[in-house]
């Protein structure tokens, strides 16, 4: 039970943070409106939520593969509000992009080390990594409609409200950190790490980047797209949006579920086959069809998407931190990179040429996939009989790591992901 309970708030903390990269996307077509912004000039909004973010993420990673530093999750939920709360309140671009810059930073902060907390907290189980994962997804399904009750009745001048989950995030994230501090000081030693393997890695890694460009390149223009398709219809392109947010919860939780069948990798494997037709959908199916294979698209982006996290932990076992930032907060923020250029394609001919080459990406990762291997599950020793109950009790040696304290080398070795689902995951 104490596990549900740790997961379930990490979770509602993950989706407290999340909702802010939603609200970038959220927050285009309002200042399309009120400030008459061109594509370009809207991607730049992108970019700066994803250029430093993408620098960031992977050295958070590494400082935590060194270092523990739970304190991260409050600070870095609070700070991802407060720059998008700012986003309004200046008539700036410049300042504008700074504040949303300010929100990937902390957005970047948050995914390495909550990520390590939640494979500590759900004891390796891919299925809690599957629930963490899916409280982002409900955020980031959450954001178009938040930035629609706020923005779209009072104006840009009431973003300040936008900081409110940032604050109800950071509250929530203490019982956990609180819980597993108390955990840690049984001290009890971790077998070394597995060997990583980076070759299998690099490959997971440049697949976790294709995904992010499909995705991020879709979350930006879709709602402008949507509008465009379906006669001017603001609304049309928020539902749009929501649709393609709200698709991300369910694909996560699907895809823990069958990766206990069949394996990771066959899974995603198969899902990004399946969302080359659907992301071709989004792009040329005419009407209100087209909400259809932004939902598809949705789901098959999103089965990979916890999957991808614990397979990049099981390829380098003694990175969990690395592998974490590069899987989770990466494959968000890398994708903004490129929205620049579709903006601008998008300014010289039309949007629906802009948004066509993302078909491709998904071919990519399936092509990726296929040459991955499914990695062994990791050893665990077995808990003795005293320590079986999953509510009070502290876990086993090859299941506790140091949470408050980091040596480097315990928290990956102690954190393995099994190949399938067992009774208690979730």
């Amino acid at each position: 039970m104490r596990r549900i309970i740790s997961i379930s708030l990490l979770s509602v903390g993950h989706a407290c943070v999340d909702v802010y990269q939603g609200a970038v996307a959220s927050l285009v077509p309002f200042f399309v409106a009120e400030r008459a912004y061109s594509y370009a000039a809207v991607s730049g909004m992108v970019l700066a939520a994803s250029l430093l973010s993408s620098v960031v993420q992977p050295v958070f990673g590494v400082l935590t593969d060194r270092w523990a530093m739970p304190w991260l999750l409050p600070v870095s939920t609070a700070l991802g509000g407060v720059g998008i709360a700012l986003s309004g309140v200046s008539g700036s671009y410049g300042l504008l992009l700074l504040f949303v810059a300010i929100s990937g930073v902390g957005v970047a902060a948050y995914h390495p080390e909550s990520a390590r907390i939640a494979r500590i907290a759900g004891r390796g189980s891919h299925s809690a990594m599957g629930w963490f994962s899916t409280g982002g997804n409900i955020g980031f399904a959450l954001a178009p409609l938040m930035v629609g009750a706020v923005v779209g009745v009072g104006g840009l001048r009431l973003t300040p409200l936008l900081v409110l989950p940032a604050l109800a995030g950071s509250l929530l994230c203490l019982p956990v950190l609180r819980a597993l501090g108390q955990r840690q000081a049984a001290g009890n030693s971790v077998a070394p790490p597995g060997e990583d393997d980076w070759g299998s890695f690099m490959k997971l890694s440049l697949a976790v980047a294709c995904r992010s460009i499909v995705f991020v390149g879709l979350s930006a223009f879709i709602s402008l797209y949507a509008t465009q398709r379906m006669g001017g219809n603001a609304t049309a392109g928020t539902v749009a949006l929501f649709v393609l947010f709200l698709g991300g919860a369910v694909g996560s939780v699907l895809g823990a579920t069958l990766a206990g069948r069949w394996g990771r990798v066959t899974v995603a494997h198969r899902a990004y086959l399946a969302s080359i037709g659907s992301v071709a959908g989004v792009v040329f199916v005419p009407g209100p069809t087209m909400y259809l294979f932004v939902a598809l698209t949705s789901v098959g982006l999103y089965v990979p998407f916890s999957l991808q996290v614990t397979l990049g932990q099981d390829y380098l076992p003694s990175r969990v931190g690395t592998a974490s930032g590069i899987t989770l907060g990466l494959a968000v923020s890398v994708g903004g990179l490129i929205s620049p250029a579709i903006g601008t394609l998008a300014d010289a001919t039309s949007l629906r040429t802009a948004l066509a080459p993302l078909i491709l990406m998904p071919s990519v990762c399936w092509l990726l996939f296929r040459a991955l291997p499914e990695p062994p599950a990791p050893h665990h020793g077995t808990p003795p009989a005293s320590q079986t109950d999953d509510t009070d009790a502290p876990p086993s040696p090859a299941q506790q790591p140091d949470v408050l304290r980091n040596t480097g080398t315990s928290p990956p070795s102690g954190l393995g992901v099994r190949a399938t689902s067992e009774p208690g995951d979730t």
